[in-house]
């Protein structure tokens, strides 16, 4: 047995030799050339015998291919310890970059892994934040489509059961029935557009345009909402020759939103639109003296279908999409939506645009 062991590690040796040679081998000129060059330069200036000769050559020859199998061992030895870390990085061991360390001589290779493994672990955890809103959106979506369909269903049913032929009821279900109708509606429009939106294929169309004119008209359209609700819609005075810059649809789908809203959530007093201008932009704010949102809730009130008081919402047919909606659009323009609100005081809305 003893032979056997003594062979078996002498062919390890061999093979761990063998393996640093493979390793070094692209060290093979930097250590035999300068041998070689130093080999005749002692044959030149010192008159040495053939032996001589031989023995310094062999003398050179094996302190290279010495010098070539420690920098093979020290080479397979950086090699293995970043195919570790790689490895350890792929199967997530590393919890932070203080624990990748490759040694004095490779710093600026581990500071590049230390930037693979931060951009890797921030890729990981946007993965595992995207996963987490895909599925909050699909339940809150199951979610918002089942209320009004069933809703629907249980009107319908109630009708076929006999109350079709009952004067009191019937046409106060019919009339449910088609208020839910339209929120359905309202939602898969709104699941549209967003869609769009976040997809990259919402198509933007930036021209100039009259802001007078333009928010004259949306008075006109939104003005009989606010009288329902005995509210005044007011337009504070704006420069005839005022033009701002931007996508007037969009646009559009963004004011309508945010003067439904405060229409909605206003009870008494006015809502009003306001605008301001500096040398570059102006500025459009929707006021109003409606309940307010808490602070709590103004961080969250531009999340899909986040929504500060649910039951409300779905009393007056919000979607709980506007908002999101609405700061895709103003994100698009190169803006930001901004928002300054106290309960029970009033809520503004506004947004800047180019001149």
């Amino acid at each position: 047995m003893k032979p056997l062991k003594a062979l078996d590690i002498g062919l390890r040796i061999l093979n761990s030799i063998k393996e640093n040679f493979v390793s070094a081998r692209i060290f093979l000129p930097s250590v035999l050339i300068p041998a070689l060059v130093l080999y005749l330069l002692l044959i030149f200036f010192f008159v040495l015998s053939i032996i001589q000769s031989l023995s310094l050559f062999f003398l050179l020859l094996i302190s290279a291919l010495v010098i070539l199998n420690l920098i093979g061992l020290k080479h397979r030895k950086e090699i293995s310890t970043i195919r570790n870390i790689i490895n350890s990085i792929r199967n997530n061991k590393f919890s932070s970059t203080d624990e990748i360390k490759l040694g004095e001589y490779l710093v600026e290779l581990e500071g590049e892994i230390k930037s693979m493994f931060f951009r890797t672990q921030n890729d990981i955890a946007n993965l595992q934040k995207l996963e987490q809103v895909r599925t909050e959106f699909l339940g809150n979506v199951s979610h918002e489509l089942r209320t009004p369909i069933f809703a629907i269903q249980g009107y319908l049913e109630t009708l076929l059961d006999g109350a079709i032929n009952d004067s009191k009821v019937n046409l106060n279900f019919l009339k449910k029935a088609n208020h839910h109708t339209s929120n359905l509606s309202n939602l898969l429009n709104d699941l549209i557009d967003i869609s769009m939106i976040e997809s990259g294929q919402m198509k933007m169309s930036f021209r100039y345009f009259n802001v007078q004119e333009y928010l004259k008209s949306l008075i006109t359209e939104l003005e009989p909402h606010a009288l329902a609700k005995n509210l005044v819609l007011e337009l504070h005075p704006v420069k005839n020759n005022l033009q701002f810059f931007g996508d007037k649809e969009k646009l559009k789908q963004v004011l309508v939103n945010l003067v439904m809203n405060a229409i909605k959530y206003t009870e008494k007093g006015k809502v009003e639109i306001i605008v301001t201008e500096d040398d570059k932009t102006g500025k459009i704010k929707i006021k109003d003296s409606g309940i307010g949102i808490s602070e709590r809730d103004l961080e969250r009130i531009f999340e899909r279908f986040y929504r500060v008081d649910k039951d409300r919402s779905r009393e007056v047919g919000g979607t709980g999409l506007g908002l999101a909606i609405v700061k895709h659009i103003i994100d698009a323009h190169g803006s930001k939506i901004e928002v300054m609100s106290k309960l029970g005081i009033g809520t503004e809305f506004s947004f800047s645009l180019k001149k």
